[in-house]
């Protein structure tokens, strides 16, 4: 290690460690241990450009150990982003750019958002998925626009979890050879030593994934890091975890304990572990010029890098500026004119209809005219009807494919489909049972906080779907998806509210969660109910109030809507005005002017809710003197039909209550 290596690695070092010493607050194990191979990383191999953090073909980096969030500031400090010093001394602060785990969006540079251990690992899968489908399907041997690896620092703790798992084997399946992880082998986790929880062999169980396994005995040498890194990059057919043996709180008298992991130094261990590493006590945050000017390097090569794509995409321009434009526009995020110009209308006649059927009807009328629409299911494709007609399926083979396997790995599909959208130029979508978005629910929340394009396809959404019983009907899992902020949910009443709820996936930033039937639902008539415009609102009159204003509402979603729909029917004859509200999506509603949010649910007529789900939240549209309806006890085992009579949805209930909330006695 030359005399320049040694200062800027220390410099990575200790920056990240007076950031939590002046946070009083973080991680400072993992960057005095890691620093060394981040070092070699950012400043050999990584092709990026500081100066445009979206630049398209730049290398992804995901700190999958987000604790260790400290040393990526560094990192991107050092490199030349906008990420000033002062930044860093406001390390984890109110408004700051350093939160304590990198925050996707707020810090310049930063790919995704990590610290729930494994996420990121199975983040950087997906992006190196959609850098090999984007290169299949768009280079030419005269211009290579899509060339990058993904890059990763990943920890023991990551290896644990089991969504690594998931993905790892995924990414063995597929041969993503772009896909090189740097393993932060140190042997300690919060509790203490890895040996009471983690005595496997990490090398032989990725082997067995179908990974190339490398491995570097030392961590504080860069040569041997380096030599690893360029064996990784060689290998074009499967990906890489390079399995570095490094010692967290290096160099502190905390060194290799688990109090090195999660706490600020103090004052007197600082003191001796800058000493042991012959660095100055004072000022803390230095920065060595030599280190800077060296460091700072990585803007010019960027900018180079940067410039040479330019000018192949310029090329392509000329050559063909149709191709080119779609291009840009789909690397952009950009929907192409008509892209929905396809999307079918259904009518009555054609009815019943699962609306997982109409689904499948509009996902392949989308897929001609939108081709950064890819995706594929949990193994479940036949049941969720989320395979694209007439194209290929991604596999090791066939890099250009659309339908993907992801098999059954519910969280590392997510979290897949996260890093798809994250790495930008595709629309990904993946699909489950409702029930089992209980198994994604980590990745589907990281999916909210990113506000990552991603669209998540839940079917067999209530007891409706019969006889497979409790433990596949969902119950609580509306309620629970309904609680994250910033994931959009809709649960469409028929075929043609499902064909608004795809247009609103597609055209919404940020994760939408379609739900739907597999039991057969009657067909709305377009041309009757406000359908089109009233889905992208939430919520919508579906079906006024017979003879004047309203005395009740009954509000209703999914299959349920059909259902209130009847009653509506049975208490006009009983002298009930009762209008009907569609309310597909409680986010979409809530974010309405007050006024037309009134002027669907008026303040002061009472409500009744009907959802085949629990009722917890409900409470927020109904309010006394209302009523909900819905079910707050698992299934059974029986025919749909069968279900929902036992449980009570039943037009005859509806109507009981009506009578009961406004008053009047419950006709014979």
């Amino acid at each position: 290690m030359t005399e320049l290596d040694q200062s800027c690695v220390n410099t990575l070092r200790f920056l990240a460690v007076d950031s939590v010493e002046k946070a009083k607050s973080g991680h400072p194990g993992l960057p005095l241990g890691a620093a060394p191979m981040a070092y070699v990383l950012w400043d050999r191999f990584l092709r990026h450009n500081p100066a445009d953090p979206g630049w398209p073909n730049r290398d992804r980096f995901v700190l999958s150990a987000g604790h260790g969030s400290a040393l990526l500031y560094a990192l991107l400090h050092l490199t030349g982003y906008d990420l000033p010093l002062e930044e860093l001394r406001r390390f984890r602060q109110w408004g700051s750019r350093t939160p304590g785990h990198p925050e996707h969006g707020r810090t310049p540079g930063v790919e995704a958002t990590t610290g729930p251990l494994g996420q990121g690992f199975a983040m950087g899968v997906g992006m190196a998925i959609a850098e090999r489908h984007l290169a299949s399907t768009w280079n030419r041997p005269d211009r290579v626009l899509v060339d990058h690896f993904t890059y990763g620092i990943v920890s023991d703790g990551d290896l644990m979890e089991g969504i690594s798992a998931e993905a790892a084997s995924l990414a063995g399946t597929l041969g993503l050879g772009k896909l090189i992880y740097l393993y932060d082998d140190n042997h300690v986790s919060l509790e203490g030593p890895t040996a009471w929880a983690f005595t496997e062999s990490v090398p032989a169980r990725f082997g067995a994934y179908g990974w190339q396994v490398l491995a570097v005995a030392d961590g504080n040498d860069l040569e041997a890091v380096d030599g690893a890194l360029r064996e990784a990059r060689a290998e074009t057919g499967r990906p890489s975890l390079i399995c570095v043996r490094t010692h967290l709180g290096y160099g502190s008298p905390v060194q290799d304990t688990r109090e090195a992991h999660g706490e600020p130094l103090g004052p007197a261990n600082l003191r001796a572990t800058k000493e042991k590493l012959g660095w100055p006590l004072e000022p803390s945050f230095l920065v060595p010029e030599g280190a800077r000017v060296h460091l700072l390097e990585a803007r010019e090569r960027g900018a180079r890098w940067q410039r040479e794509w330019e000018t192949i995409r310029a090329r392509l321009r000329s050559s063909d500026p149709e191709l080119a434009r779609r291009l840009d526009g789909q690397l952009a995020g950009q929907l192409p004119t008509g892209w929905d110009a396809d999307v079918p209308s259904f009518r009555p006649g054609e009815g019943p209809m699962a609306t997982r059927d109409a689904s499948q009807k509009v996902l392949n009328a989308l897929a001609p005219r939108l081709p950064a629409l890819i995706g594929g299911a949990a193994d479940l494709s036949p049941s969720t009807k989320t395979a694209i007609a007439g194209v290929p399926d991604y596999s090791a083979s066939e890099a250009v494919g659309r339908n993907f396997h992801f098999g059954v790995r519910e969280h590392a599909m997510v979290a897949c489909l996260n890093g798809l959208a994250l790495h930008g130029g595709v629309i990904p979508y993946g699909g489950t049972f409702l029930v089992f978005s209980d198994y994604a629910r980590g990745a589907i929340r990281l999916a909210a906080l990113q506000q990552t394009h991603a669209i998540f396809v839940f079917t067999h959404d209530s007891i409706g779907m019969g006889e497979d019983g409790p433990t596949h009907q969902p119950i609580e899992q509306l309620a629970g998806l309904r609680a994250i902020p910033g994931l959009t949910l809709l649960r469409p009443a028929d075929a043609n509210e499902s064909v608004a709820a795809w247009r609103v996936a597609i055209e919404r930033q940020g994760p939408t969660a379609l739900v739907f039937t597999r039991q057969k639902l009657p067909v709305l008539d377009p041309n009757r109910f406000p359908i089109a415009n009233g889905v992208p609102r939430g919520g919508y009159v579906l079906s006024e109030s017979p003879g004047g204003t309203p005395e009740i509402v009954l509000v209703a979603t999914g299959s349920e809507v059909a259902l209130v729909l009847g009653a509506q029917e049975r208490l006009a004859p009983q002298g009930i005005r009762a209008r009907v509200v569609s309310l597909p999506s409680w986010q979409l509603f809530d974010e309405q002017p007050a006024d037309y949010r009134d002027s669907v649910l008026p303040p002061g007529v009472p409500r009744i809710s009907v959802e085949a789900a629990a009722t917890l939240g409900w409470s927020r549209y109904v309010g006394p003197p209302g009523e909900s309806i819905g079910i707050d006890r698992f299934g059974a085992s029986a025919p749909g039909p069968v279900l929902e009579k036992e449980f009570g949805f039943t037009a005859e209930r509806i109507v009981a209550s009506a009578h009961r909330v406004l008053g009047r006695k419950v006709p014979p």
